[in-house]
């Protein structure tokens, strides 16, 4: 069994930052990306920010200067530093990982999601 366990949302004025940590365990061989996504109500779920596990990292347009990722891949966790925080950045934040697990299956998973809500 694979969990992912994020942490850090909250509520937060526009300019503001909040960081984003997010856990992954359970019978994990490789973790090849981990990332974060983002759903605001209403909307698809979209692509935030990503990190390979060569160091490669991948931003959503609407958050380059502001938001930064951060992997540890010895303990299997991603970090998310949103700087700047603007009221369109208010959603849902998902945790996201495409591992292989130690019976080889390949699969991406996802944590239960944590609000971040940025009042202006």
């Amino acid at each position: 069994q694979v969990r992912l366990v994020e942490s850090g949302g909250g509520l937060v004025q526009a300019g503001g930052s909040l960081r984003l940590s997010c856990a992954a365990s359970g019978s994990i061989l490789k973790i090849n990306a981990m990332g974060w996504y983002r759903q605001a109500p209403g909307k698809q779920r979209e692509l935030v920010a990503a990190a390979t596990s060569g160091g490669s990292t991948n931003y959503a347009d609407s958050v380059k200067g502001r938001f930064t990722i951060s992997r540890d891949n010895a303990k299997n966790t991603v970090s998310l530093q949103m700087n700047t925080l603007k009221p369109e950045d208010t959603a849902v934040y998902y945790c996201n990982a495409d591992l292989i697990r130690l019976s080889l299956y390949r699969g991406d998973y996802w944590g239960q999601g944590t609000q971040v809500t940025v009042s202006s």
